[in-house]
């Protein structure tokens, strides 16, 4: 194995780790500063760490170190201590593998050599998402199952119930994007969308698919236990569903599976739907042709944007005294910033008139595409997180109303419209 293969190995690894599992504290404080902002309230803003609070991203950390050094109390009623033990972990890792096929970026090629840049590479693409995504309806059934607790209990059926309702209508949904775009691999349904239709239009899966693109966004909340439809911990009905005997680390899991599973959904709704780390009218070859505009676009926008939001942060994150341990935050991010512009302009100037050659333009246009994968991947997140706080629980009824005789309805039509549009065309 030589060294340009290990390395895009593990820079593939890390790439996946920090989108899925890294970015779990990132989703739970991007949960409560949004929570805060839509109930006019504030958000997370006195932990901190020397005055640092990095707008209160160290609560989600504190958080994190109080579920691992907190008591693991388990009641004397559980019986099956195995499987009990065993559900977070089926959570958390079903959610956790449904991530590693997401492509962050196009295939690389260095010198002679093409690398996948997903953290699994592997041809199965959507097969493998689905497949691991519905093994972690098992955990927490059994998780339910084995607290020998009734609303425990109560709230694992709920779940099992929603699953086999709306994994149905998820499933045909994605055999009309099958359809379309005549690949399972998730590279290949990316690199279509970087087509335009009528010569101006991107084709992405939303304006080729819109009513799966509309099926598939409510059945991926419903697939991941979200706000309008997590009936199956609502704590105002059943305390906390099938995680009410858990604690510690193993509530952590089942804690940090539903971000991951989040997050997951997030990718593939992008990667489906909103042309995944392709840019608008720009797939991977117009980014080579046009890479050194590009570059220059770049240099000029990004002190322009550090601008404003330095501005931001003077206004909005300096406290009225000066001694004040806060401002310590304010001032470092400020000068943070001005480094981060100075490296990255005169890094991108060096390389950019100085000649990089094919390999370093390709491996630019890869770290283009991850940017643009992540900024699409936070803003769907934001959906999910604007959805949980804007609309209300749905009821046992309605949710299996919708299943059963909406959703399910208009995927199986939408199958026989796009079928018919594919042969006719």
């Amino acid at each position: 194995m030589n060294t340009i293969l290990v390395i895009v190995i593990v820079v593939n690894i890390i790439i996946a780790l920090l989108f899925s599992l890294g970015a779990a504290p990132i989703l739970v404080w991007v949960e409560r500063r949004v929570a805060g902002f839509i109930q006019d309230r504030l958000g997370p803003n006195r932990c901190n760490i020397a005055g640092i609070r990095l707008g209160g991203l160290i609560q989600s950390f504190a958080d994190m170190l109080k579920l691992v050094f907190k008591e693991d109390f388990r009641a004397g009623a559980i019986k099956e201590k195995f499987v009990f033990m065993l559900a977070p972990v089926i959570v958390f890792a079903s959610a956790f593998l449904s991530y590693m096929v997401m492509p962050f970026a196009d295939n690389l090629t260095i010198g002679k050599q093409t690398f996948v840049m997903q953290g699994l590479p592997t041809n199965l693409g959507i097969l493998w998402f689905l497949a691991f995504a519905g093994l972690s309806i098992y955990g927490i059934i059994l998780g339910g199952w084995a607290s020998n607790n009734k609303y425990s209990l109560l709230g694992s059926i709920r779940a099992g119930a929603q699953v086999i309702s709306y994994e149905a209508s998820m499933t045909l949904a994605i055999i009309s994007v099958l359809i379309t775009y005549g690949s399972v691999n998730l590279v290949d349904m990316v690199n279509f969308q970087s087509k335009l239709l009528f010569g101006f239009l991107p084709a992405w899966g939303v304006v080729m698919q819109p009513l799966a693109a509309i099926i598939f966004i409510v059945t991926a909340f419903a697939e991941a236990n979200r706000t309008p439809f997590d009936i199956a911990e609502g704590e105002s009905e059943i305390v906390g569903g099938y995680h009410t005997e858990y604690s510690a680390m193993k509530f952590g899991l089942f804690f940090v599976g539903e971000y991951v599973a989040m997050s997951a959904s997030s990718a593939l709704i992008v990667t489906l739907f909103f042309g995944g780390y392709n840019l608008p009218w720009l797939g991977t070859q117009s980014l080579k042709d046009n890479f050194t505009l590009i570059m220059e676009v770049i240099i000029v926008l990004l002190p322009i944007l550090s601008f404003f939001f330095g501005r931001w942060i003077l206004k909005n994150n300096i406290w009225p005294k000066a001694d004040d341990i806060r401002n310590r935050e304010s001032r470092w991010l400020i000068r943070a910033l001005v480094m981060i512009n100075v490296v990255v302009i005169v890094v991108l100037g060096y390389f950019l008139y100085s000649g990089i050659g094919s390999n370093g333009v390709n491996i630019a246009v890869a770290l283009i595409q991850i940017a643009t994968f992540a900024i699409k991947l936070l803003l769907m997140n934001f959906v999910f997180v604007w959805v949980r706080w804007t609309l209300p629980r749905f009821r046992y009824d309605q949710l299996q109303y919708l299943g059963w005789r909406i959703l399910l309805p208009l995927s199986i039509a939408n199958i026989f419209i796009t079928a018919l549009v594919v042969v006719g065309v």
